[in-house]
């Protein structure tokens, strides 16, 4: 039996909110989506008929915090200070971690334009950190670990700001929190992949 909970299985829990419904608070929000920088990624951002995919059509629901959620979103991918590597390595961890079918979906191919290979993607997938070098092992691991404990062991936390600094240390923390924020939308509105 399918897991329900899979983002690809079902049709969704919420209906896709059109563009010609849309109140002037949602609106605003979906010009913030569409019109910003997410704009250029891989994975379309909108259906056919102009409806929001992945996450975003939840954000509609309440557009004042759907607003601040896009707005921490695009700063922790567009306007943060952690290497753009690491990012999108702590999030297909969070990805494979949550079972996010549509994280790892936009953001595998935004890693292997960063250089991660095949194998690597898979190994992430597979929680196997050893298929990485050592910043990229350290940043999956205490991404894993952050997901499991939610806190950091001692020596993680120390190996992991010698490599990193502190401010990509509490950047790193938002990613992960904020990406396990959207996989659990995606899991309860049964949000599908796009297509």
């Amino acid at each position: 039996m399918p897991d329900s909970r899979s983002t690809g299985r079902t049709r969704g829990r919420s209906r896709k909110l059109p563009p010609a419904e849309f109140d002037a608070a949602q609106r605003e929000l979906y010009d913030s989506i569409v019109g910003g920088p997410r704009a250029r990624q891989r994975v379309p951002l909108v259906d056919g008929e102009g409806c929001l995919e992945g996450p975003f059509n939840a954000f509609l629901l309440q557009p004042s915090l759907g607003q601040a959620l896009q707005a921490l979103g695009a700063s922790l991918r567009y306007e943060s200070k952690l290497a753009d590597r690491s990012r999108e390595i702590a999030i297909l961890v969070v990805a494979a971690h949550k079972d996010a079918d549509f994280e790892r979906l936009v953001h595998e191919p935004v890693a292997q334009a960063l250089g991660l290979t095949g194998e690597q993607l898979a190994g992430i997938r597979a929680g196997d950190y050893g298929v990485l070098d050592t910043v990229d092992a350290v940043v999956a691991r205490a991404a894993h670990e952050m997901l499991d404990d939610e806190d950091l062991s001692d020596a993680t936390f120390t190996e992991l700001r010698a490599l990193i600094g502190d401010a990509q240390v509490f950047e790193l923390t938002a990613v992960v929190g904020y990406y396990a924020l959207l996989a659990l939308q995606l899991h309860v509105f049964r949000v599908p992949l796009p297509g």
